[in-house]
């Protein structure tokens, strides 16, 4: 814990995350030719200016705050959680500021949200794995003091808000238990093994206590095959990614080996191939993630959040984290949890 505290892991997740969303901002939706021509060289991407983020990190900082109010009123429990976030989220939805191309699957759920004669298992999106389910769960790997039962139903109850597709749920816990396991200074080259561990001890446990009856919305005869499902397409995309780790050029898009990252475990799999090309060198991770012919900015905006919370804020270059939109609000949270 004095680690985690002295390096300030929830600083350096929160502007990573922020950090390589903006990076990737003006990429998403290029293939790689078209980023190199248009921003030159990989390796010499300039944060834009103004260094304007999506609604990646809009939402990242709605789970944050719905997370401190359920916090500050007790014990993080579903019950308690559900409804601050919840809040949050059409909060967002209804912001001016959200106006960032978000996804189609989080405007629809926040709208079905604001239903409050409804319980919310109705508004999520059963069929929908997006990246938006995880590319925002980073604020629950860095919660401190959360049991791991707490932790893997917060991190599977804010994905099924929106997306409630098994392997959704599935990815968000996998992507908070990499960002907690990094925070806490797990060694990167066994990350990819210490995650396929844990899915395959979680791969028939379905909590009913922070989903509800969610999965009888999917197709499954039974909650444990429903999640089950989700676990096994995560369990085949980490054996694609440490295929990748042992192999692949860091000159090559790693889209290639892991995905385009607009579905939930690509997501997960392509940001954290970022971070581990380059785990000393966490600005060239981003920009790395950031040229890629995928969901750019969710790629790196998760390549952020690993980098940042296993080296801590000082990671960043303090005149591109000093400029990055919402800065104000990225340091309070962090600075909460750091503390």
């Amino acid at each position: 814990m004095t680690t985690t505290v002295r390096k300030q892991a929830a600083t350096g997740a929160l502007t990573g995350l922020a950090l390589g969303d903006a990076l990737g901002f003006p990429t998403e939706f290029n293939d790689v030719p078209s980023i190199l021509a248009k921003c030159g060289p990989w390796r010499e991407m300039a944060l834009p200016r103004p260094a304007i983020v999506t609604d990646d990190t809009q939402m990242t900082l709605a789970l944050g705050r719905g997370l401190r109010t359920a916090m500050d009123r007790g014990v993080l429990a579903p019950e308690g959680m559900a409804d601050p976030v919840r809040q949050e989220f059409i909060a967002w939805n209804r912001s001016p500021e959200n106006d960032r191309a978000p996804g189609n699957t989080c405007i629809r759920a926040c709208r079905l949200l604001e239903r409050t004669d409804r319980p919310w298992q109705d508004a999520s999106q059963i069929g929908s794995k997006g990246c938006g389910a995880n590319m925002r769960v980073a604020p629950i790997g860095l919660v401190p003091g959360l049991s791991d039962e707490q932790r893997a139903g917060a991190a599977q109850l804010q994905s099924a808000l929106t997306h409630g597709h098994p392997t959704a749920l599935a990815a968000s816990d996998l992507t908070a238990h990499a960002v907690r396991l990094l925070a806490q200074g797990a060694e990167p080259m066994a990350l990819v093994g210490l995650l396929r561990s844990y899915a395959l001890e979680n791969r028939s446990g379905y909590h009913h206590r922070w989903l509800g009856d969610l999965w009888t919305r999917g197709q499954d005869p039974t909650p444990e095959q429903f999640i089950a499902r989700g676990w096994d397409e995560c369990l085949e995309i980490l054996d694609r990614l440490q295929a990748a780790v042992g192999s692949v050029s860091p000159e090559t898009d790693p889209c290639l080996a892991t995905g385009e990252g607009w579905i939930a475990e690509e997501a997960l799999a392509t940001g954290l191939l970022c971070f581990l090309l380059f785990v000393d060198e966490p600005v060239t991770a981003l920009r790395r993630a950031a040229c890629t012919s995928g969901d750019s900015d969710s790629i790196a905006c998760l390549t952020g959040a690993f980098a940042g919370a296993y080296l801590g804020a000082d990671a960043w270059p303090t005149d591109w984290a000093d400029r990055i939109e919402y800065r104000g609000e990225l340091l309070t949270l962090g600075a909460l949890w750091d503390a």
